[in-house]
């Protein structure tokens, strides 16, 4: 049996509903698709994204561990790194990491510990 992966979809734990939003809307610029709350003293459950990236941010417990990291494979790297050094955040100025087995990557933290780094193949890996 074969099968096709359409999309993955990570869910990162927040703790601060306005924090998840300065950091992922106003400093990464995600969008947000939808939320959902059970009831209106219910967790928040919130679908973000960007350019074909998509995360899931969770205040309920269980969803996820503080602390997560993602990878994405991506083009346009150094564009994104220059976005982000222009909106001066104060709480995040990543650098960019050239790697020796070939990526070019930046990673940001956010306000609850996860990860997401951004790697894009240099021109000597691809040609290897």
């Amino acid at each position: 049996m074969t099968f096709e992966v359409q999309r993955v979809v990570p869910t990162f734990r927040m703790f601060s509903v306005d924090k998840a939003r300065e950091f992922y809307l106003d400093f990464l610029g995600f969008k947000v698709d939808w939320e959902h709350r059970f009831d209106s003293d219910a967790p928040l459950f919130m679908h973000i994204s960007r350019e074909g990236l998509a995360l899931h941010l969770s205040e309920h417990h269980g969803d996820s561990t503080p602390g997560s990291h993602v990878y994405v494979y991506m083009t346009g790297v150094r564009a994104l790194h220059r976005e982000l050094q222009q909106k001066r955040y104060r709480y995040n100025r990543p650098g960019l990491q050239q790697q020796e087995w070939g990526m070019t990557e930046l990673t940001v933290i956010d306000p609850f510990g996860n990860r997401i780094t951004f790697g894009e193949r240099t021109e000597a890996a691809a040609d290897a």
